[in-house]
């Protein structure tokens, strides 16, 4: 068992928790993720890593609530356990050698971009991160991400908090500017992520994204996660999750991505209504 130790509410449905996991702090990286399963009748899911205490043998993990199994693991509270936290898994981040990076998190994917910005920063590479949200209300890890970087540009859809835009608007404002980067990691959204690509593949800037399609057992054994990258199938957990952006076939994850939105969400109005029925005492 994996005990929380602490909880914080972020947004109305972002929450961060930091879970007890000695084995895996010891050897985690920024871009490896972790696969947990709540309670002995749930499903596996992958969530990445988003930070790490060695000292304290604690790992950082932070989602959004959008189905059954997170909306059942934002119900634990500090001092409870998760039954199953398997990891480090993946392949970690590839931060040697970058002077200069822009570093771009769109919404939920901040919670990863983050890390791997820090570890760049810790190297003494110059970082730019670029962070956009819907609206002021999805802001996460701000400040954190000012410690970060050299510059942080917030963008918002709405124009309630930062700068009015896309974070593809600020970057490309950047280029053409004249900021030459020597590579762009982008992670959130995969409709973001393919338009962060086709921009940069205009400027011939090394692109880096983080895939988290589905998945099951993060061996590569399933094949849940496969993707197709420069023509050829590869499987996030295993190969990745980063991939070469300009490789990566968006339409085909996108299309794969949508493929159990409906059970997903037939799976969470069924729990809401346990839940609403344990309420009101029936």
């Amino acid at each position: 068992m994996y005990k929380v130790v602490k909880r914080e509410q972020l947004t109305e449905n972002v929450v961060l928790m930091e879970v007890e996991a000695p084995l895996v702090a010891k050897k985690c990286l920024p871009g490896q993720f972790i696969i947990l399963r709540v309670n002995e009748q749930g499903e596996r899911i992958p969530l990445t890593v988003a930070g790490y205490d060695r000292e304290k043998g604690t790992v950082r993990i932070i989602y959004q609530i959008v189905g059954k199994t997170t909306q059942i693991l934002s119900e634990l509270k500090e001092g409870e356990a998760i039954l199953d936290f398997v990891g480090p898994l993946g392949t970690p981040s590839h931060t040697e050698g970058i002077k200069k990076a822009a570093v771009i998190g769109g919404g939920l994917g901040c919670a990863i971009a983050y890390p791997q910005a820090k570890a760049l920063f810790d190297k003494g590479a110059d970082v730019t991160m670029i962070a956009g949200f819907r609206s002021k209300d999805f802001v996460i890890l701000e400040d954190e991400m000012k410690k970060a970087s050299n510059k942080l540009y917030i963008m918002s859809d709405d124009g309630s908090y930062g700068e009015h835009g896309l974070v593809t608007n600020k970057l490309e404002e950047l280029l053409k500017a004249g900021e030459v980067f020597d590579t762009v990691i982008a992670i959130g959204p995969l409709i973001m992520m393919k338009f962060v690509c086709q921009l940069t593949k205009k400027y011939n800037v090394k692109t880096i994204v983080s895939m988290n399609p589905i998945m099951i057992d993060g061996t590569g054994m399933c094949g849940g996660c496969r993707l197709t990258v420069d023509g050829k199938t590869k499987f996030a957990c295993v190969d990745g999750p980063d991939f070469d952006g300009h490789l990566v076939d968006f339409d085909e994850a996108i299309r794969r991505s949508r493929m159990y939105s409906s059970k997903e969400r037939e799976a969470m109005e069924k729990h809401k209504c346990r839940l609403e029925g344990m309420n009101s005492g029936k």
